[in-house]
């Protein structure tokens, strides 16, 4: 009789482990989505067929390099390279400008998009410009045509001693020769107290190759002023990452696929792959088995639309981008930069107190801001485009401005729920005009009266720099509340650290504000939970009745 009795009870518990493993997320080795990626990265770049070293056109005189500013290495490269300057002049790295929205609204940095950041480039080009791929954009007077002055070596330099001088419209520092050691230099030093050399312009020239992620980084891990100021999973830490922070980016030795960022950015004609303002990054989603030139920059390019074994979580891929589940948080290693309010600064009394992560609550030339650490991502719908702002748009002051915000909803079937990085703050406006304002922040010289970081007056910032993008100015401004949002697409976890079921599958869970459609465990509607909860009953009633008459049945066969 124990015997019989503990049929029954097997039996039911094996009913309850299904109910319950039902909604596990299963980290399947051979799902079909590691599978593809596997093949998707067993081949590697073609060699180089070329060693630059033993070029003679860059075998440059020790002295004579020495009065170089750029442009002359890049003469040399063009006399090999000849159409490279004219593939990259129709790029977004070099003009900095959405490339199918209206050429009137002036949208892009190198137009009249304003973000909450450093809020925009015009009359702010020599600073800003030291992220360009160029040299000498000082003024909207600089000629884009101008072929030499690309800059390559920003791209390929493989010696990692290249740098661009922060405050130089894109030329690094200039050879000054040190009175105290003849024949050596003594460094440019910036404000920071950073002191920066002139390159060794043949050593840099000899050495390169295709970008790595120190390349990419110089720019993209620092924008906004810092490290990891802007994106929130785009820093330093990812130079060299262990494969917890980025499966993908991870070193070899931590068990990563070490992937360089063209691996997934993939070029061609020196067009990189990814999402250029309101143009997605791929038109069509494709993995490479139905289209083998298709670019890598989509998850499911290598993984496919079908990525698990298990099929209950390939029913999430058509509504849920695979970031929302395998980036839990972002901001991992170093700090992000969340709130950044302009209102504050010029403020000479107050004195800046250092939060939990070591980083400042205060700057007297920016204002005020707030640090965070390991964020959780808000989630929205997308569908890979985004809205941009101008200085040239109508806001409503009365509410949140969003600067720059996914487009999508729950209607558009190329639209999937996505993480962000959301960053506020109070951004300067035109309060009459009801425009976004530009001010004019970085001195253009010692005789400069308006720049703000000089003279710390917003109205004649606020005056210069709008005159200068040539936009209405009424004279009369505030600060309004802005948001700008960033998809968050790096820091992959690995398998075994991904989102749990329940941390969307609740009532006050990460989609808490989504709205507009059912989710099991968030949302409650009566005749479905009764429903459902009878079909739980009734299967487990089946189990014990199905038990129960088995038992009776061989008690009656033996008696």
């Amino acid at each position: 009789m124990r015997q019989q009795w503990s049929i029954v009870g097997l039996t039911v518990g094996a009913m309850l482990f299904l109910i319950v493993s039902a909604g596990t997320v299963r980290a399947d080795e051979n799902a079909p989505g590691r599978l593809m990626a596997r093949q998707a990265t067993m081949t590697s770049h073609a060699p180089i067929t070329a060693d630059h070293s033993k070029f003679q056109e860059l075998q440059f005189d020790p002295v004579k390099q020495r009065s170089f500013k750029g442009p002359e290495v890049t003469r040399a490269c063009l006399g090999c390279h000849n159409k490279a300057a004219i593939q990259f002049h129709q790029t977004i790295h070099w003009t900095w400008r959405d490339p199918i929205s209206d050429p009137e609204r002036k949208i892009g940095k190198g137009g009249l998009t304003v973000n909450n950041f450093c809020v925009a480039v015009p009359s702010n080009e020599p600073r800003c410009t030291s992220c360009h791929a160029g040299y000498g954009w000082e003024s909207k007077d600089f000629d884009f045509a101008n072929p030499e002055t690309v800059d390559c070596l920003v791209c390929h330099d493989q010696t990692g001693e290249y740098q661009k001088f922060p405050t130089m419209a894109g030329y690094p520092a200039p050879w000054i020769a040190d009175p105290e050691n003849p024949g050596e230099q003594k460094g440019k030093t910036f404000s920071s107290g950073k002191v920066f050399y002139a390159p060794n312009w043949a050593e840099v020239a000899q050495s390169v190759g295709r970008p790595d992620r120190t390349n990419c980084g110089t720019c993209h891990f620092y924008g906004g002023g810092g490290d990891a100021v802007k994106h929130g999973d785009l820093d330093s830490s990812l130079s060299h990452p262990d494969k917890h922070l980025d499966v993908h980016m991870g070193t070899k030795d931590s068990g990563g696929q070490e992937f360089a960022c063209i691996r997934c950015h993939t070029t061609k004609a020196h067009d990189i792959a990814g999402r250029i303002y309101s143009n997605p990054a791929v038109m069509e989603r494709k993995s490479l088995v139905e289209h083998d030139l298709q670019p890598k920059i989509m998850c499911e390019s290598c993984h496919t639309a079908d990525p698990h074994g298990d099929q209950k979580m390939n029913d999430h891929t058509d509504r849920v981008a695979c970031q929302s589940c395998h980036i839990p948080t972002f901001a991992r290693v170093k700090p992000t930069k969340m709130w950044w309010d302009w209102s504050k600064a010029g403020d000479k009394e107050r004195k800046a107190v250092m939060d939990e992560y070591g980083k400042p609550d205060y700057v007297k030339k920016k204002g005020e801001f707030v640090w965070a650490k390991d964020v959780v991502p808000e989630y929205h719908w997308f569908n890979g485009a985004m809205t941009t702002t101008t200085a040239e748009d109508r806001i409503d002051p009365s509410e949140e401005v969003r600067l720059q915000w996914p487009m999508g909803d729950r209607s558009d079937p190329n639209a999937r729920i996505m993480p962000f990085k959301v960053h506020r703050g109070k951004t300067p406006y035109d309060s009459v005009n009801n425009t976004m304002a530009i001010p004019h922040l970085f001195p253009s010289g010692k005789d400069d009266k308006t720049a703000y970081w000089k003279n710390f007056d917003w109205h004649k910032a606020l005056a210069q720099g709008m005159e200068y993008a040539d936009v209405p100015f009424s004279g009369e401004f505030g600060f309004v509340e802005t948001a700008f949002a960033y998809p968050t697409t790096h820091m992959v976890a690995p398998k075994d650290n991904v989102v749990p079921c329940v941390e969307c599958h609740a009532k006050q869970g990460r989609l808490a504000d989504l709205s507009g459609f059912y989710m099991p465990g968030r949302d409650s509607v009566k005749a479905i939970d009764y429903l459902g909860w009878a079909g739980v009953v009734g299967s487990l009633l089946a189990v014990l009745i199905h038990g129960l008459l088995r038992l009776f049945a061989r008690n009656r066969r033996e008696g």
